[in-house]
C-alpha cells in the first residue's frame, strides 16, 4: 500500500498514530501493526529530513511499534498470560480518540460561547423609588394589584375565554392598537383592554398601557380603592 506523507501539527505520537490510522482506512480493533509501523517510521524519518525537531516521546512510540512488529514474527506461546502489548496499546489509541473528541466538543461550544455578549451585573438602586406614580391619584403599585386579580380571576374562569391567533404582539404595536380604541372611546376600564386572555398578548397589553402612560399618551384614573381603573385618552 502506497502513502502520501504530508507534515501536519500533532499533539503527540498517539495523535500521528490516530491520523495514520484514519488515513489508511483501518479498524482501530483490527489494526495491521506492519503497515502502522511502516507508516509512522516513514512519517519520523521525513521530519528528520526536514530538519525538524522530533520530541523523544514520538521516538519512544517507534520503538514500541518496532517492538510490537517483531514480536509478531517472532513464535511465541498462546498459553502466554504476559499481557500483549498491541491490545495494550490499542486501548490507548481508543481511549485518546474519546478525549480528542470532547475537546473538539468543548472547542465547538467555546466558540459558540463568544458569540455571545453578557453585561456586568449592575445596581438598580438609583433607579428606585419608594412610590412609582403612574398619574396623579394611581401608583404602580395600585395598577399591578389590579393586573394581578384580574389574571387571579381568568384562572378561575372555566372555561377561558380565549381566542386563537398567529399574531406576534409588540409594545409598539399594541400600544397602537390601544390609541386607536381610545380615539373610538375616548374612556375604557382597565380590563376592556384584555379582550385576549393569553399570556404574550396580556403581558404585552400590560406594559403597552405603562409605556403609553410614561409617554403621556394616556392617562390611568381611579376614584379611590373600591373603583374600577379607568384608561383615558390625554388626546
Amino acid at each position: 500500500m502506497n502513502y502520501e506523507i504530508t507534515i501536519d501539527k500533532f499533539s503527540g505520537p498517539l495523535d500521528l498514530l490516530l491520523h495514520l490510522i484514519k488515513q489508511a482506512d483501518m479498524n482501530i480493533f483490527e489494526i495491521k501493526i506492519s503497515e502502522i509501523t511502516e507508516q509512522y517510521l516513514k512519517y519520523i524519518s521525513h521530519m528528520k529530513q526536514l530538519d525538524l525537531n522530533v520530541d523523544s516521546e514520538y521516538i519512544t512510540m517507534a520503538a514500541e511499534l518496532t517492538y510490537i512488529k517483531s514480536r509478531e514474527l517472532l513464535p511465541h506461546d498462546e498459553d502466554d498470560e504476559e499481557e500483549d502489548p498491541q491490545e495494550e496499546l490499542i486501548n490507548r489509541i481508543i481511549e485518546y480518540q474519546k478525549y480528542k473528541e470532547i475537546s473538539e466538543t468543548f472547542k465547538t461550544l467555546e466558540e459558540e460561547r463568544k458569540e455571545y455578549f453578557t453585561k456586568s451585573p449592575s445596581l438598580l438602586k438609583e433607579f428606585k423609588e419608594d412610590k412609582i406614580n403612574i398619574s396623579e391619584d394611581i401608583s404602580l403599585e395600585d395598577l399591578i394589584k389590579a393586573f394581578s386579580k384580574f389574571c387571579e380571576r381568568k384562572e378561575f374562569e372555566k372555561p377561558l375565554k380565549t381566542v386563537i391567533t398567529k399574531k406576534e404582539y409588540s409594545v409598539h404595536k399594541r400600544s397602537k392598537e390601544i390609541m386607536n380604541k381610545l380615539k373610538e372611546k375616548k374612556q375604557l376600564e382597565f380590563e376592556e383592554l384584555f379582550d385576549i386572555y393569553r399570556k404574550d398578548y396580556v403581558v404585552v397589553t400590560f406594559l403597552s398601557i405603562l409605556d403609553l402612560a410614561k409617554q403621556g399618551g394616556l392617562v390611568i384614573k381611579q376614584a379611590n380603592s373600591s373603583d374600577k381603573i379607568l384608561i383615558i385618552s390625554k388626546g
